[in-house]
């Protein structure tokens, strides 16, 4: 009987016709940079021929179109999408994403070990090679209340999992920096493993201490110039481009030839409504390209160079005995998959339906006490206040100061500075927590926003004007066991459930699609100027990102690591 290995070398050379052989086009070889017309032989999930003619029992005619690796997604949080993870794979896959990498801790936070078990069942079951790094800060700090908490002794058994590469984003670099015995346990236990960093702003000696802890990869820089520290110091920059965090056209400059090697792709949060309007990591590669990066450089980025970074050696290339995660485009500039090849199968609707389903957890997370208008109120003070700065396409927020109006013995909001409250209320129901201030940037002039997506510890955020409004949203959250709400003049507008651990949706991708759109549109209604208001809501608690957020237990000073 032939073996695997022998059955490969015979479709390699030609002695037996391969199993597929595309015919007709080129592929970009990544090496050389050449457009290369040849075909290409695949034998179940390899590549075994190029630079060369086959005979194939199925053979596809790809005249005019262009081959390139298959796209690697280097950091993402597949609940940020929305969706679960077998909705995530039938959304982004035929975008060409055929490997992601993903941290689960947004549903860790929540719901610990039972979140990451979660996903590595799925992605066992998924088309794309999903891989998964385990969350290295659940709760991300003691500045807030998450739903669990994952010391390394609970992350141990995960370790050896097939689909497990690593530690995930080290968010607590303070705690690095000054030696937080809880994270030199976890950083010990997969020191010689790869450990994803998050840093931003980190820089001169401080940068130098954590990347002495064994970090490798990091995709939190927003400038050329804080990118190329990092570079220079040894660290596998990830450029990013997500629904709100936009960073890939200040760090343009960075993405050449040279440099490449040392580069990579990633979209951490996105949502299904910027996948379908723009795309996904095609959307990058062409943006770029559009920009005047070199071709070369970020396809790249977006394969060889990323499966280098974590260690996935059988990726990135169309070359022989390499993994056949191909992409057929229709040009290079353009970027729009045509044919896509997962692990040698084509992808086609018929492919998902071969998948075993997976039982969704968290359905009941949800456990935050009902509120009342007057829960949100903020004494008055003739002193300045801290007020949250949003910056647009930016997940790093400013610490202002601003004396407020009075509205009794309150602190008012004040829309001609466009300065709104904010609260973050515990959800999980461990103490009820509730904690409020103000918020600058989101251009609301009348009722309120809610999620309890809000990272890392998922509590409940609402912004909005009117303190009636917010509690609304706040309590329906309640009702339909997580989402988002739009409220306005006492009136649920508009909303979406999202009741896996108040995360994702159950429903297809498509229905979050348009519902997410029409959601955006009642947001819209209320005067926000944000592009993406709900992810723009859903990260103010997060206190490992500068430089000023609120947590259920008050205003946080992140540059200080204190609450206010």
């Amino acid at each position: 009987m032939t073996t695997r290995l022998e059955t490969l070398i015979d479709q390699g050379t030609g002695r037996e016709p391969a199993d597929i052989v595309l015919k007709g086009g080129k592929f970009f070889d990544l090496v050389t940079g050449e457009l290369v017309a040849s075909d290409i032989a695949i034998c179940r999930d390899r590549i075994v021929g190029t630079y060369g003619d086959y005979t194939g029992r199925t053979e596809i005619d790809i005249s005019g179109k262009i081959v390139v690796p298959g796209f690697i997604d280097t950091h993402l949080h597949i609940e940020s999408s929305l969706v679960t993870p077998h909705e995530f794979d039938r959304c982004v896959l035929p975008y060409g994403v055929t490997t992601a990498i993903c941290d689960p801790h947004e549903i860790a936070n929540v719901i610990g070990e039972e979140g990451i078990r979660y996903f590595l069942d799925s992605s066992l079951e998924t088309i794309m090679d999903i891989r998964v790094q385990l969350s290295s800060c659940v709760p991300a700090t003691h500045l807030e209340t998450a739903g669990a908490d994952l010391p390394i002794e609970k992350l141990l058994p995960f370790r050896d999992h097939p689909k497990v590469i690593g530690l995930a984003e080290f968010m607590n670099f303070p705690g690095v920096i000054h030696k937080d015995p809880v994270c030199l346990a976890k950083l010990d236990a997969f020191y010689g493993q790869h450990i994803d960093g998050h840093a931003p702003l980190l820089r001169g000696n401080d940068l130098n201490g954590y990347l002495a802890a064994g970090i490798r990869t990091e995709h939190e820089s927003t400038t050329a110039e804080e990118a190329m520290e990092k570079i220079r110091k040894g660290m596998h920059v990830l450029v990013r481009e997500g629904s709100v965090s936009k960073d890939l056209e200040a760090l343009m400059p960075i993405i050449t030839e040279r440099l490449s090697p040392y580069l990579a792709l990633c979209t951490d949060d996105r949502n299904p409504l910027d996948i379908a309007e723009q795309g996904h990591l095609d959307y990058m590669i062409r943006t770029a390209i559009k920009a005047g990066v070199e071709p070369l450089a970020i396809y790249r980025a977006a394969s060889i160079s990323a499966a280098k970074a974590f260690g996935l050696t059988d990726r990135g290339l169309v070359a022989p005995g390499w993994r056949a995660d191909l992409v057929i485009v229709d040009s290079l500039e353009n970027c729009k998959a045509e044919i896509v090849f997962s692990a040698g199968r084509r992808v086609t609707d018929e492919l998902f339906a071969t998948r075993k389903q997976i039982a969704p957890v968290g359905l009941d997370s949800v456990k935050a006490r009902p509120v009342q208008a007057m829960h949100f109120g903020v004494p008055y003070s003739e002193s300045e206040t801290p007020v949250i700065g949003v910056l647009p396409g930016k997940i790093i927020t400013e610490h202002r100061r601003y004396r407020l109006p009075a509205a009794g013995n309150q602190a008012g909001v004040d829309l001609a500075r466009d300065i709104i409250k904010v609260a973050v209320i515990e959800r999980h129901g461990k103490n009820g927590n509730h904690a409020n201030g103000f918020v600058q940037g989101f251009g609301l002039k009348k009722g309120a926003i809610a999620s309890t997506v809000g990272h890392d510890s998922h509590n409940i955020c609402v912004v909005g004007v009117s303190e009636d409004d917010m509690a609304l949203a706040a309590n329906r959250l309640g009702e339909i066991k997580g989402g988002f709400v739009v409220v306005e003049d006492g009136k649920v507008t508009g909303e979406i459930a999202l009741p896996i651990a108040g995360l994702m949706s159950l429903e297809p991708y498509e229905w979050v699609r348009n519902t997410l759109h029409d959601l955006r549109k009642h947001a819209y209604a209320l005067g926000t100027t944000l592009e993406e208001p709900f992810l723009q809501v859903a990260f103010l608690p997060l206190p490992v990102i500068p430089h000023l957020k609120i947590s259920d237990r008050g205003m946080v000073d992140v540059d200080k690591f204190q609450l206010i």
